[in-house]
């Protein structure tokens, strides 16, 4: 069985799952998106990875980092596993454009200082 992961692996799942977005979203409008179910399928899978992994962040390290909006990382999680039936493919596409690229930043820059690399950040 495979060790749980450190919280630096959840926030690089993170930032993996947010470029999964990206990469399967690249060069599609909005229409595109909502008239792929296997598309809005494969944004729904990483933005849940997304949450879980935001999750069981340890909240020593949420509160250090504590201009990402943990909570509604997890909230949208929420909505996404048990109220399905509430999934809104607009707010997924918006989601992704108005705050994935700075939260990927954020990440970004976890990492970094994480890492004792807080110079290059």
């Amino acid at each position: 069985m495979a060790a749980k992961p450190t919280e630096l692996e959840r926030i690089e799942h993170m930032v993996e799952s947010i470029n999964k977005i990206f990469s399967y979203t690249e060069g599609l409008s909005y229409e595109e998106f909502f008239n792929s179910q296997l598309v809005q399928d494969a944004v729904i899978k990483n933005f849940e990875v997304i949450g879980e992994a935001a999750y069981h962040i340890p909240s020593e390290l949420k509160e250090k980092h504590d201009t990402i909006e943990w909570a509604k990382i997890q909230g949208l999680r929420h909505v996404l596993v048990h109220d399905y039936y509430k999934i809104n493919p607009e707010i997924l596409w918006n989601t992704k454009d108005k705050h994935l690229r700075d939260l990927l930043v954020s990440l970004e820059a976890i990492i970094r200082i994480e890492n004792g690399d807080s110079e290059n950040g």
